[in-house]
């Protein structure tokens, strides 16, 4: 079985994550979601929340298990016995960082990390831009699956 994570914190998910997953699932026979868990930052969605947005827009590929973690990414790997990271590049300064945690995790503990170039139609997407945009009253529905646009919209209508 041809193991495989995506991780990132999803706040929310955005269709650029969607289109490296999808990419990775038709690669894999088994992606993981992995969500991470970071107390010290307050996210607009909880970690529960965006694990079910989650697995509702990513049901549709059949070989997508979501989970969340806390700590080493290396260390979700270990106990699921996942040999591969991938990752979306989008940008140069994207490559900067992520080569540097690619070569920490496979000398920590052996993982690859596999790079795949972000479809340029996303290329300057994030879930950041997305959350600013949306709590200013920008429309974001072409950024974001529909279920997360909806649940976006009722968070900021709470907030």
């Amino acid at each position: 079985m041809r193991r495989a994570v995506c991780p990132g914190s999803f706040d929310p998910i955005t269709n650029g994550h969607l289109d490296i997953i999808a990419r990775a699932s038709s690669l894999y026979d088994e992606v993981y979601v992995a969500v991470m868990i970071n107390q010290a930052k307050k996210g607009l969605f909880d970690v529960d929340e965006r694990i079910d947005l989650i697995r509702r827009v990513t049901a549709e590929y059949g070989n997508v298990r979501v989970e969340s973690f806390h700590g080493l990414l290396v260390d979700f790997c270990k106990q699921r016995e996942i040999p591969a990271i991938v990752k979306g590049l989008r940008a140069v300064s994207d490559f900067d960082y992520e080569l540097q945690m690619a070569q920490m995790n496979n000398g920590l503990s052996g993982v690859e990390t596999l790079f795949i170039p972000t479809n340029p139609t996303y290329s300057f997407l994030s879930s950041s831009l997305v959350k600013e945009v949306a709590t200013w009253g920008g429309d974001v529905s072409h950024l974001v699956p529909e279920l997360v646009h909806a649940a976006l919209a009722e968070r900021l209508r709470k907030d």
